[in-house]
Order: structure tokens, then C-alpha cells, then sequence
């Protein structure tokens, strides 16, 4: 599957989560490589704003559906991308089941579509299936730390099964699967209001309140700008022959939260007080791609 506008220009990619964050980004990128596009979503947290310089695009297709639910396109598909699933831990714990749901039975509808269309399938799946890492930095092979049973685990859990989903078809010969576990990115069109760090610290500042660190702000985090994390997956979903294991996609530099916070007050100009408060029920220390 290469990205050639000349030798693929008729062929057509499924984005799932298309109208997310990373998702509309995917979408720009391919269609401006000359693939066609259908962007799948829910818009329980995409948004159409995110979209709408290509939604009026002839190579362009919206279609507004549940992955939990089979999709029926009518047209074949010749590449998909699974990046549906809230990601911001108050979105994805605020109707735990329906991650799980998502992560499980939304990947299985999509890996039934890439094996009745022979479609490479490529899973977004997370730095969170190392839940809290008692290795450092995280290595593919580490098969991570994770309370299965606590507030994160729809999400840490639910990609981690997603994993199994997606290994098991590729050894059962149904599928050709990528696996891109995905650090911290940043960028535009993040949604200000989704409660995670970057844009949490950034409209604190931007609206002179207190910058909220949980813990003591020495837990690390990699953050990768979107059009490089874009980039990784691409080049990801085209990479021959199948490298048959999960691959880390992320920034391998390793930035505190008291360090982002005190980025952040300079680039905004701001003297935005510190307000500390505990670190929320299995939170990682570190975090950092290998």
C-alpha cells in the first residue's frame, strides 16, 4: 500500500474517527496524496468544524455511524484506519462501557471489513496498554503494568484486546495488520475542553487561572507534534514486508509536567499560580517511547 499519487490516485482509504483530532489531520493528508477518503464517526467527540475545509470535497465521503455497528459502504476499500475511541481519560471514563464497546467490538466490525475487501488495516492503539511502567523507557516488548479492574481500564484494557484482535487475524492469515502505539500528541484542532494536559495547562493560562498539576509534577510524558505522529502512520501502514509487532509512535524526548507548565506560562506570558492536586487512580509516572 504506497502513498503514489500517480499509481494510486483511484484507490480508496476508510478513516475511523476521521473527525477527531488525529483523524482529520489522516484525512487532509491522504486525500492531498490523491487517495479517496470516507471518514466514519460518531462525533461523540469529533467534530465537524475539524472537517469542514474537506467535507464539500467530490473524494471526500462522511458517513455519521457507531463503529459498534457493521458498516455497510456499498464500495470497496482498499486501506483502513482505526483511530475511533475517545482518548482523553474524563471522555473515555464518562461511558466506560461503551469504550470497552468501541475498542472490541468496533475493531472486530473493522477488521471483518479489511478481510471481506482485502484491505490493510492499520489499529491506533496506545502508550496506555503499559499502564503505570515498571520498565523505562517502553520497549515494544514490554508487556506493561496495568490494574484491570480500575477507572482506566475500559480504555487500557479495551486497546489492549484490540492488540489481540488484530494479531489474531493476522496469524489466521485474514487480515494485514499494523499496530502503532501512539505516545502524547499535540497540535491543532486538539479539543480545549477534552481534560487532557496540554490543552488543559494552555486554557488555564490562555484565561490567567491557576495551571492544575496532579501529583507532584515530576511524572514525564513524550509529546509529538500531529503532522510527525501523522507521518509515523502513514509510513507505518505502507512499510513492507509486515514487521508482525506493535511499533511505538511518539517523541522519544522525556519532559516533566512542571517543565510543560513552565513552557507553557512562557509562551503565554502569563504568572498563572501552580494549584496541586492528587494524582488521579493508576496515572503513569513515566512515560517515554523506545
Amino acid at each position: 500500500m504506497q502513498l503514489s499519487r500517480k499509481a494510486q490516485r483511484t484507490k480508496t482509504v476508510l478513516v475511523a474517527g476521521g473527525a477527531g483530532f488525529l483523524g482529520s489531520h489522516l484525512c487532509e493528508t491522504m486525500l492531498q496524496a490523491g487517495w479517496r477518503v470516507i471518514c466514519v464517526d460518531n462525533f461523540l467527540t469529533g467534530r465537524m468544524e475539524n472537517i469542514a475545509s474537506i467535507a464539500d470535497r467530490p473524494d471526500f465521503r462522511l458517513i455519521k455511524q457507531d463503529i459498534c455497528r457493521p458498516l455497510e459502504l456499498g464500495e470497496p476499500v482498499d486501506g483502513i484506519f482505526n483511530m475511533a475511541c475517545a482518548a482523553s481519560p474524563p471522555r473515555y471514563q464518562a461511558d466506560p462501557v461503551h469504550t470497552t464497546q468501541t475498542c472490541v467490538i468496533g475493531t472486530l466490525n473493522l477488521l471483518d471489513l479489511a478481510a471481506r475487501n482485502g484491505a490493510r488495516f492499520l489499529q491506533a492503539s496506545t502508550s496506555e496498554i503499559y499502564g503505570d511502567p515498571e520498565q523505562h523507557p517502553q520497549k515494544e516488548d514490554y508487556v506493561g503494568h496495568v490494574n484491570c479492574i480500575g477507572p482506566r481500564a475500559c480504555y487500557d484494557e479495551g486497546k489492549r484486546t484490540a492488540e489481540t484482535l488484530c494479531f489474531d487475524y493476522l496469524r489466521m492469515g485474514k487480515a494485514d495488520i499494523r499496530v502503532a502505539r501512539i505516545f502524547n500528541t499535540y497540535g491543532p484542532r486538539m479539543d480545549p475542553a477534552d481534560g487532557r494536559i496540554v490543552s488543559n495547562l494552555i486554557m488555564q493560562a490562555l484565561e490567567r487561572r491557576p495551571l492544575t498539576i496532579f501529583g507532584d509534577g515530576l511524572q514525564t510524558r513524550s509529546f509529538c507534534y500531529v503532522s510527525d505522529l501523522v507521518d509515523g502512520l502513514i509510513r507505518l501502514m505502507e512499510v513492507n514486508p509486515n514487521p508482525r509487532q506493535p511499533v511505538n509512535l511518539g517523541n522519544p524526548g522525556e519532559f516533566t509536567i512542571l517543565q510543560l507548565a513552565g513552557l507553557v506560562r512562557r509562551m503565554t506570558s502569563t504568572e498563572s499560580a501552580l494549584k496541586f492536586l492528587p494524582l488521579p487512580q493508576d496515572d503513569p509516572r513515566r512515560r517515554q517511547p523506545d
